[in-house]
This record gives structure tokens, sequence and C-alpha cells, in this order.
């Protein structure tokens, strides 16, 4: 998750409406098959996306960090010291990996060479729609990260690739595309590029994992997000979108009421997010869908206003929730699956 701004958020309590609409969860979700919809999410092995993370998180601790001087200069560095901590080729390199062992998926690269002469290499896989190919579902998730990156983002890397195993067993009217972005932690770069380069254009709706992993039960846990009266208690997976994707927020959060997946709480940032500008709320890879007026739903733990070990040293597997990790794949596995027209019989 990206370097720090604030923003003014509106929490969106069960039974209200999003965006100014009051909508009953029956009119949110209408034509949903929420059985073939809860047999999916329980494919979703807990498990196993426990285990990836703690691979993914040992590949970053072993990788060899980006050079720092050519990304920023000294007054930054000073500032925001994770910067010379930060790595994405054997995380990159292993994502690619899994992704190509998913039958049913189509992987390519997309490179990119900035004014700046930094390169930048997303990896998109694709699962091809039966009758609308052409309408995208997009899954985002950064892969770089600095030192370990349990939570940011290893936790929500893991999310999309567990999404790619279990929604390539089946088929949907819309074309699902996964995709690792690249050098969040920089610019949103990867995830700017892709958009600036009109790559995006096929995308109906975006689902952007960061920072998913980190829980707390304690009261005092969660800090007050401004401009939000926020809950007392870190124990809940925040759902946001904006003007544009309140629907589909909304629709998120159903799902994961009518089918008990776990607690969520939605938020609206008005218009792009940019106002007043949220740092780990609206400064990920769903921002440049926003700025394109693009729909975009970013799920998160909060990162910064509930996780100590925030782009430090200390954000490490054991001190992420392996349950609740797994819960919020699931949540999101019944919003893609929803939003992609399927699974079909």
């Amino acid at each position: 998750m990206s370097a720090p701004f604030r923003s003014s958020l509106f929490l969106l309590a069960a039974g209200l409406g999003l965006g100014g609409t009051a909508c009953a969860p029956t009119e949110l979700l209408e034509g949903a098959d929420l059985p073939r919809l809860q047999a999916v999410t329980d494919e979703v092995q807990p498990e196993r996306v426990w285990n990836d993370l703690l691979t993914l998180a040992r590949k970053h601790g072993a990788d060899q960090s980006i050079d720092c001087e050519p990304l920023a200069p000294v007054e930054t560095r000073e500032k925001w010291p994770e910067l010379c901590h930060l790595s994405n080729s054997l995380s990159g390199n292993w994502v690619r990996s899994q992704l190509v062992g998913v039958d049913g998926l189509r992987v390519t690269d997309d490179v990119s060479l900035g004014e700046n002469g930094m390169r930048t290499s997303n990896i998109v896989a694709e699962l091809p729609g039966t009758t609308k190919p052409d309408e995208v579902i997009l899954v985002g998730a950064h892969f770089d990260a600095f030192w370990q990156g349990a939570d940011d983002n290893s936790s929500g890397v893991v999310a999309l690739l567990e999404l790619a195993r279990v929604l390539s067993r089946h088929r949907f009217e819309r074309t699902i595309r996964f995709v690792g972005f690249d050098m969040e932690e920089y610019g949103i770069s990867g995830s700017h590029r892709y958009v600036k380069e009109g790559k995006s254009t096929q995308v109906v709706t975006a689902l952007v994992f960061d920072s998913i992993g980190y829980y707390s039960d304690a009261e005092g846990s969660q800090q007050s997000m401004p401009g939000l009266p926020s809950p007392s208690q870190g124990d809940f997976l925040a759902i946001i979108g904006n003007d544009d994707s309140s629907h589909e927020a909304a629709q998120a959060y159903s799902l994961s009421d009518s089918l008990k997946l776990m607690h969520t709480v939605p938020l609206i940032s008005p218009a792009n997010g940019t106002a007043t500008m949220g740092f780990a709320l609206t400064l990920s890879d769903h921002l440049p869908f926003w700025f394109n007026h693009q729909k975009a739903v970013f799920l998160t733990d909060t990162a910064p206003f509930r996780n100590p070990n925030y782009h430090t040293e200390t954000d490490t597997p054991d001190t992420l929730d392996p349950v609740r990790l797994g819960q919020a794949v699931r949540v999101a596995a019944a919003a893609i699956s929803y939003w992609a027209g399927g699974p079909t019989p």
C-alpha cells in the first residue's frame, strides 16, 4: 500500500443505502444464485492460502532490494527509508509460475518503461468468458513489497492466486482477468501505466486487494479513520468503493452478509477519492480506475489505521490471522463470481 495521505470516507451501516440509494439485499443481488455462489466460496482452501503466504513472504525476505537511489532523492529516502527495502523480482517470478500452472488461464506479461527509465512488469492471466468475453472483471494485487511484506501485500497476492485456481474450474459469462501489479509502492506505477495505456478499456468492474490479513478483537485496535466514526475493534474487512462503484461495494457487502462469510464494513469515498486524498484507503491500485471513471472495489484491513507493522521489518506472517484471511478470499470469490455472471451450470 503506497505512501501517506489522508481522506474522508463515509461509513455505510447495514440497512443504509450507498451513494444515497436505499436498496434491500434482494434488490442489490437480483438474479444471484446464492447456493451456487456459496459452493464456489467453499472451494477456497484457507490452508493453501496460508501456505502460499508463507512462501511469498520468504521470497521477499530472500530477494535483493531494488536500487533505491534512482527511485527517489535523498530527502525522500530519509523520510521513507522503506524505499530502500523494496523487492519485486523473486515474488514476480513466483506469481507468474503459479498462474502459468493453472489450467485454463492465458498468461502474458505487460511490460512498460516509463519516462524515468523505471520498468514495470505486470503479470496478466485471463479466464475467457463464455457469452460476454469482451466484458472483463479484473482482480488485482501488487506483488512488490517492503521487507517480507506479509500483510502488504503478500496477503492480497495469495488471495488473487487462490481465486485464479478456484474460479478457473468454472465458466462465467464475462472474462475474469487476474493482474499482478508491479511497483505499487512506488507511485502505484504498474496499475497507473496499465490504465493510462488503455489496457483497462474492457474492464466492467475491478476488485483490488491490498493488505487483507491483519485483524484484532482488542478494544482500541482500530484507529479512527479521518471523517469516519470507525469501529474500535480491527476485526472487520473494509469494502471500499467510490461514487462510481458504490453499487458494487454494496453488492460485495450484501453477498458477505447473505452468505455469512465474515464481518465486513462498507465505506464510500466521494467522487474519485481525492477530495482530501486518503492514505491507505484510496492510494492503491484501485485509484487509477477511479481516476478513469471505471468501477473498482477495494478490499483492505485498513493497513496503518490498524496494523502497527505497516511498512516495517516486522510485517511478518506470524502477525496475521490465517482464518480471517481465508474468509476475506471467500468474500471476493462470491463478488467476482456474481459480477462475472456465474458460475454457469
